[in-house]
């Protein structure tokens, strides 16, 4: 017969209660099968989980009996495990890359700036496109809004503008997806 698995106790996640943890006079038990066996004393239910060499989990403690299920709870955390991980897998994590430009920016560094841009939306990133103004170049934001244009009308093939440029401060923000 299989010895009975206590859980980790951990006072952050909530706390699995298995076995001699369980406190309640009766439960409502659902067996290995996930057939219903009915409302049973406490002690019943553990002597049914122990018979089968398996454990009495406490589904349910806010039901009226508390819902018990026999089950291998090393198995069982086992499977949720792989479930977590397998979700996990399936995810896509977007980034979100961040270009910046000066409002005084040369042609050719604006096109080495815009391959940038291509180069992440093609990764399948999102790109924050800043541009910062310093000192006496807040005076000058419409050549700021121009570089921003410029760089837009490049990147109109390939990306879309999620939100506008906008002023924040003494920078211009947009941020591009991909089409």
């Amino acid at each position: 017969m299989a010895k009975p698995v206590q859980p980790k106790k951990s006072s952050v996640a909530k706390q699995e209660l298995i076995n001699d943890d369980i406190i309640a006079e009766e439960v409502r038990l659902i067996g290995k099968d996930g057939e219903q066996l009915g409302i049973v004393p406490l002690q019943t239910a553990k002597s049914i989980a122990y018979n089968d060499g398996l454990d009495l989990y406490l589904v349910s403690n806010d039901a009226k009996p508390p819902v018990c299920k026999v089950l291998d709870y090393g198995k069982y955390k086992y499977e949720l495990q792989k479930k977590k991980a397998e979700s996990k897998k399936k995810q896509k994590v977007i980034e979100i890359k961040e270009v910046q430009v000066r409002p005084f920016i040369g042609e050719n560094d604006l096109l080495i700036k815009c391959k940038a841009i291509r180069k992440f939306i093609e990764n399948g990133n999102k790109v924050k496109l800043s541009l910062r103004f310093r000192g006496r170049e807040m005076t000058r934001q419409d050549l700021g809004k121009e570089v921003i244009q410029k760089i837009l009308d490049f990147c109109q093939e390939f990306a879309k503008e999620e939100s506008p440029a906008k002023l924040e401060g003494n920078t211009i923000l947009a941020i591009l997806t991909a089409k």
